[in-house]
């Protein structure tokens, strides 16, 4: 496929004040939704006034008991992430952005889709959840756990930045808290002074109950609540995972309300940033391994030079179907081969791999020719997914005085031959046998070439000569191909300058990537 022009980042319109956020961090499916409502609803009738209550003025208190259940709140629109609160969370991404790692949707999970990396440094994800609902209304939830009411601040009238009011849930402990902890909880307001799990009393970890409620809700953000004064333990909380820290007794609704959009805005934040960061180092990972498996020629000793040039169809690959090598036996003969795997796939590309490395194998235990591709046909049989995958294969065998060559071919096209004293043409390709992993029990005839003292030998792949010229349907083929190293020869191109020339010059006409693999192999001999 044609590999894609990489996104430019477009500053997202929730930094410009323009838009709204996208949802938050943990934020309910449809499904979810559906079945926390009812869960709520259940909560409601068991926990209902059993004479009649009064209802006054809606206030959130952040004091609510157990029996108050889940306090009802206006749906919402999606979070406001205000400029200060993208660029709070800081977190440095040098270096992420790069071609080889592009990641999108990364909250296919969360509902947060990666917005891309800001030159500023810091991490915005700015796109709704992967179901598209960008439209849709969400109410901000919040799980104070508190095991003391008359201690905790009361906070009238909580909203969120869109002046609707945030809905609170209350537990007076962590059992409470982990059945309360549903996937629309966005935020976890937490006090460090609550006894761990199994602790009666003091424990020489003073954040015991942060650690473990960030094991319980690793996806959520979590606001510390400690006492006025102790800025110690609340820093070291932020250091344990927790995204801030507030002193109980100097909340007031507004401070805490833009509190809990920082904290769940820089979750989101942390989230989008490790992601990129694990698809890059998978990308790296990736880009090692497949360059490991790139052939490395074994020509000591030969007067002959050599030169290849490869490139996958695959999107920011480095390795396709295509495959080369290139070896020299203790007798002094030099044998070429390249090959192409049908698709350009990753398992196409493992394919080509193992053909490559079975050739390699079987030409240094002295098979060549007809015997060595019935084996090779083997391998094939044995190692792909399907019947219907084959392989073009192109060998040559070069004496070791260089003036002479075998020559097989399996369904691919014949190589091409410069000398000085001719114009560039193809090798004879009349005893063109089968591709292999067609025909059980084919035969594939070997030719014997005359090459000269001085030649040029290119082996290519289909991808070379399959790409079309400007618009219209036609294609370059073998005749084009030919004709333009032709004139790049006449300019005075070899080696490496000549391929490179070649593939660009074929890119140009076709209008941009090519869709195929495409693979080059060039040996040259000079008196």
């Amino acid at each position: 496929m044609p590999v894609p022009v990489p996104r430019q980042r477009a500053i997202p319109a929730v930094e410009s004040g323009q838009a709204q956020a996208a949802p938050a961090v943990g934020g309910p499916s449809k499904e979810e939704t559906v079945r926390n409502e009812a869960t709520t609803a259940e909560n409601r009738n068991d926990t209902a006034p059993q004479h009649g209550a009064h209802h006054t003025a809606p206030r959130t208190a952040l004091n609510a008991t157990p029996a108050d259940g889940v306090h009802q709140g206006v749906t919402t629109n999606n979070v406001s992430a205000t400029a200060g609160m993208s660029t709070a969370a800081g977190m440095s991404t040098a270096g992420m952005a790069t071609a080889d790692v592009t990641t999108n949707n990364l909250g296919a999970t969360g509902g947060v889709s990666g917005g891309g990396v800001s030159t500023a440094g810091s991490v915005s994800a700015t796109s709704v959840s992967a179901s598209g609902a960008g439209t849709a209304h969400t109410t901000l939830t919040l799980l104070l756990i508190e095991d003391d009411p008359t201690a905790a601040p009361i906070v009238h009238d909580l909203l969120d930045a869109d002046g609707k009011p945030i809905r609170v849930r209350t537990a007076r402990n962590l059992t409470e808290a982990e059945r309360l902890l549903t996937h629309d909880v966005h935020c976890i307001l937490l006090d460090l002074a609550l006894p761990a799990p199994g602790k009666a009393g003091a424990d020489d970890d003073e954040l015991a109950v942060l650690r473990h409620v960030l094991r319980l809700a690793p996806r959520h953000a979590v606001l510390a609540l400690t006492a006025s004064g102790d800025a110690e333990r609340g820093a070291e909380a932020v250091r344990v995972g927790a995204q801030d820290y507030l002193y109980k007794d100097e909340l007031d609704g507004r401070l805490l309300s833009r509190a809990i959009r920082y904290a769940v805005e820089r979750k989101r934040s942390d989230t989008a940033e490790r992601r990129l960061a694990e698809g890059k180092l998978r990308a790296q990972e990736n880009a090692r391994l497949e360059r490991g498996l790139l052939p490395t020629p074994l020509l000591e000793g030969s007067p002959l030079r050599f030169a290849a040039r490869y490139r996958p169809g695959r999107s920011r690959a480095l390795l396709g179907g295509d495959f080369y090598d290139t070896v020299r036996t203790p007798d002094g003969t030099v044998h070429a081969m390249i090959g192409d795997v049908c698709g350009h796939g990753p398992d196409e590309a493992a394919l080509g791999v193992e053909l490559r490395i079975a050739w390699r194998a079987l030409t240094l235990a002295g098979l060549c020719g007809d015997q060595l591709l019935n084996t090779l046909q083997q391998v094939l049989e044995h190692e792909r997914d399907d019947d219907e995958i084959f392989a073009t294969v192109c060998t040559v065998d070069i004496a070791p005085d260089g003036r002479r060559a075998g020559l097989c071919l399996a369904g691919h096209p014949a190589p091409l031959i410069a000398r000085p004293d001719r114009p560039a043409r193809l090798l004879p390709y009349d005893n063109n046998g089968p591709a292999l992993g067609l025909l059980p029990g084919a035969r594939w005839p070997r030719m014997q070439v005359e090459l000269g003292a001085e030649w040029s030998l290119m082996l290519y792949t289909d991808g070379l000569i399959e790409g079309r010229i400007g618009e219209g349907r036609e294609r370059l083929g073998q005749d084009g191909m030919v004709e333009m190293i032709r004139r790049q020869l006449s300019e005075g191109l070899s080696g490496e300058a000549l391929l490179r020339a070649a593939v660009n010059e074929v890119r140009e006409l076709n209008g941009g990537e090519l869709t195929d693999d495409v693979a080059l192999v060039l040996l040259d001999r000079v008196p």
